[in-house]
């Protein structure tokens, strides 16, 4: 009979005031934030992103673990306010992302209001502590595209060069041009797959975890942070230079076994092992002499008790009114007048002009289907413009999307250097006063190079009328149209031409700028104001 009563008295201490307050908060915010869960929901389902259901679980575990280094508070939290105005802010964040249909932007915001409930429940100068287990909660998130992108080309830049230079310590004849590894009777396409994506992210999140739980110096968890990417860059140029010196003896029949082998679990443990003796070379320097297993603390007792005191939660007025502000901002969401969504004409540009005054267009030519399928443009023209008074031609083009808020243009900064061509100059410019425009109009100007072949070129974002060089910038736009007008079309265009034999690069960007003035006024049909 005593045993019943005390089960009746633990569930209804259980359900407490503050725990029902909490739980409403809590279920609401699950509902105003769905957009973000779709957000991790599809992230994890990519290779690089499949340890995201981890995070959630391990910072709980970290929270609970640094809740035992903080005594139970009988007494009155006098400084929850701080928490209310996260709160706040993690909801406008939200309604931002939601506003302008980028998804990932209500996942970070998530990650804010988790923090504005932690300092709501502790106050500020308690919760103000707890940012460990929050902070770990970002490796769970995906990357804005245009950061994924310059990241993933900026990995497959230096696992080829250092993949490439190892080879050539064992003295295996190899040449490196972008991201093709040239091993004369075959070639290695380092693709975006074998960037270290998928090995880089689990392994930061590991590190993370490892420096929060290693006991020591500061400067000995920073170095076991920063350590992680490293490594990893490391690991996967060896996975690189294994892969050539097994097609250069063998062929590329063996590297598809190598390669399932040599990746995912087995790059992940190999880096880990790495940490770890990283982490035991340091405590050999330790005047303590310190073990290695002492050095971490890996007590994971009393957790449960620790879970238990979310029965101590108190229903303030502060947790009231949050859990008030995020109720009626999912229902306000959910019972909003409905926009109507913007249909934007254009032109398809498969009508696009053949001739622009003196340039003549060559037929359209199509991409590849790996090419098509990075580019996931909606629309594409890619053309070379020809004229009697200039020897060399111009290469025209032009990619469409009509929803950017889930991937979007890509940067030639971004793909140029894969396919071996090397950014040589580069400048954003306001081209408008040099050609007489009446607007403003700002573009990059660029010269690349791939061996002795050089070209100059211009490249600009349209963003609903504006010229945008910085991609950034083209991001920030697209989430500003995204919330003034419903609208997350835009484009990418770029001109080319070859810098020829005795001539200037001012010489062959004349080309660029007359092709230029040719199509600015075309352009509004197929790229819409």
């Amino acid at each position: 009979m005593t045993y019943f009563s005390s089960e009746k008295r633990s569930i209804a201490a259980f359900f407490n005031p503050g725990i029902l307050w909490l739980l409403i908060a809590t279920l609401s915010s699950i509902v105003f934030y769905w957009e973000g869960y779709t957000a991790l929901f599809e992230a994890w389902q990519l290779p690089e992103y499949s340890h995201g259901p981890l995070i959630p679980i391990l910072s709980a575990l970290l929270f609970l673990r640094q809740l035992k280094e903080v005594p139970v508070n009988h007494g009155e939290v006098r400084d929850r306010a701080p928490g209310l105005w996260l709160l706040g802010f993690s909801l406008l964040l939200a309604l931002a992302g939601k506003l302008s249909k980028i998804d990932d932007i209500v996942a970070y915001a998530q990650i804010l209001w988790v923090g504005a409930i932690l300092l709501i429940s502790f106050g500020w100068k308690v919760g103000k502590h707890f940012w460990p287990p929050v902070l770990h909660l970002v490796y769970m998130l995906p990357l804005p595209g245009v950061f994924y992108y310059k990241l993933s080309t900026w990995l497959q830049k230096v696992s080829s060069e250092f993949g490439v230079w190892l080879l050539q310590q064992i003295n295996v004849p190899v040449y490196l041009e972008g991201n093709i590894i040239d091993l004369g009777a075959l070639k290695l396409h380092v693709a975006e797959a074998c960037s270290g994506l998928n090995y880089l992210f689990p392994i930061l999140s590991f590190s993370y975890i490892f420096a929060v739980l290693y006991r020591g110096p500061m400067w000995h968890k920073a170095v076991l942070l920063l350590a992680a990417a490293p490594i990893t860059v490391v690991m996967n140029s060896v996975r690189i230079a294994i892969a050539g010196w097994i097609a250069q003896n063998w062929g590329t029949d063996h590297l598809e076994g190598f390669t399932h082998f040599f990746e995912g679990w087995v790059i992940f443990m190999i880096c880990i092992v790495l940490l770890f003796l990283l982490a035991w070379i340091m405590l050999l320097f330790r005047r303590d002499r310190v073990s290695l297993p002492d050095a971490l603390d890996l007590d994971t007792s009393g957790l449960g008790t620790q879970a238990m005191r979310l029965t101590l939660v108190q229903p303030s007025r502060i947790l009231i009114a949050a859990s008030l502000i995020t109720v009626l901002g999912a229902v306000a969401w959910h019972v909003r007048p409905q926009v109507a969504q913007v249909d934007v004409v254009r032109d398809p540009f498969a009508i696009f002009p053949r001739q622009m005054g003196e340039w003549r267009s060559s037929a359209p030519q199509p991409l590849s289907e790996s090419v098509e399928i990075v580019l996931a443009a909606d629309d594409y023209h890619s053309v070379q413009l020809a004229s009697a008074n200039h020897a060399a031609t111009v290469g025209l083009f032009m990619a469409w999307y009509d929803d950017q808020s889930d991937g979007g243009t890509h940067s030639p900064e971004v793909c140029l250097p894969g396919g071996g061509w090397e950014i040589a100059w580069l400048e954003r410019v306001d081209i408008a006063p040099e050609l007489g425009l009446a607007e403003e109009f700002n573009l990059n100007r660029a010269v690349i190079q791939k061996g002795e072949t050089r070209m100059v070129g211009y490249y600009w974002f349209e963003q609903q009328g504006r010229h945008i060089a910085w991609d950034f910038a083209a991001k920030f736009w697209l989430l500003w149209n995204g919330i003034s007008q419903g609208r997350t079309d835009g484009a990418m265009v770029r001109l080319l031409t070859v810098v020829e034999r005795g001539e200037t690069e001012k010489e062959a960007e004349a080309r660029l700028q007359s092709v230029f003035l040719e199509m600015h006024g075309i352009l509004p049909r197929f790229i819409p104001e």
